[in-house]
């Protein structure tokens, strides 16, 4: 609901923090750290909405559509974090999950100002989307003009759209499909919403794109089974990976990960099943990418 004077409760003053530029430093630090359990209550608390958010998105992406995350300041450089990520976790193309943020990639380091009103660029911008895709639109009030026109236009066009809000009654909500309320309160800093309810979106978007991922395949276990080895420590990993799941010594997973084309999926398929390479695709590509199938 909207706080006093039809403000977004984000932009309401938090009673329990009143005097904070007169604590000593332990306390200040152990004040604000505090205050970010609201944003794992919030989470849970909206734990069924992004249940069905994560099952419809995963429908869609299997399907051939893509993850469009659209935000303003502080979300929408947090929709691009998650966006970022994506990649080197799950073996994604980047095409898969993609960030749209007010201002463009001048706005990932430094304010844009007046950005997030331009409700022009949104609708603009919108015009990405394709009908299957699905679209999470983040505001932590919920009035954006810019992430409200996204997500209003991408729905026209057919879009799943998901508004990700700490105002449930905000015109975020009411422009989208399925809104998802994180209802964190005022800030401990009033109005700084890149403290409780940035935690809370943050939680929110790790859980529902890992989430999704093990829905479509790309987590054995609690296993990162798709990372891509773009460096010695995720070279590292795969070379575990592969020993852990195939039970075989360094030498023999590097030698399946160099025929598997640096693939752990695919090395642990050739080992466990005593095919090549292609063959291991084949059975993978059958299985909709789930190792677990094939072991």
């Amino acid at each position: 609901m909207s706080g006093a004077g039809g403000l977004p409760p984000t932009e309401g003053v938090d009673e329990t923090t009143r005097g904070l530029d007169a604590l000593p430093v332990e306390e200040l630090i152990a004040t604000l750290t505090r205050s970010q359990g609201r944003a794992f209550d919030a989470v849970l608390r909206a734990g069924p909405a992004l249940s069905v958010a994560v099952e419809r998105i995963a429908g869609l992406l299997a399907a051939g559509g893509s993850l469009h995350y659209a935000g303003a300041g502080t979300s929408g450089r947090l929709g691009t974090l998650d966006a970022a990520e994506c990649p080197p976790t799950f073996g994604t193309p980047p095409e898969l999950v993609r960030a749209h943020i007010a201002g463009g990639s001048e706005a990932l380091i430094r304010a844009v100002e007046g950005a997030e009103d331009d409700a022009a660029a949104g609708e603009r911008e919108a015009r990405a989307v394709r009908a299957g895709d699905a679209v999470i639109g983040l505001s932590a009030g919920g009035t954006a003009p810019y992430v409200v026109a996204f997500v209003r236009t991408a729905r026209a066009l057919g879009a799943y759209t998901i508004g990700m809000s700490s105002n449930p009654d905000s015109p975020l909500s009411q422009a989208s499909e399925h809104p998802i309320a994180l209802e964190t309160g005022p800030e401990p800093l009033s109005g700084s919403t890149r403290l409780v309810a940035g935690t809370a979106q943050k939680l929110a978007l790790n859980a529902i794109s890992t989430a999704v991922m093990v829905r479509l395949g790309k987590v054995h276990d609690n296993l990162m089974i798709d990372v891509v080895a773009t460096n010695a420590k995720l070279r590292a990993r795969a070379l575990r990976l592969v020993q852990t799941l195939v039970a075989c010594d360094a030498s023999e997973a590097e030698r399946l990960l160099e025929r598997a084309g640096g693939s752990v999926k695919v090395a642990v398929v050739m080992a466990r099943r005593s095919v090549d390479a292609e063959a291991a695709r084949a059975l993978l590509r059958r299985e909709e990418g789930k190792l677990r199938a094939l072991l």
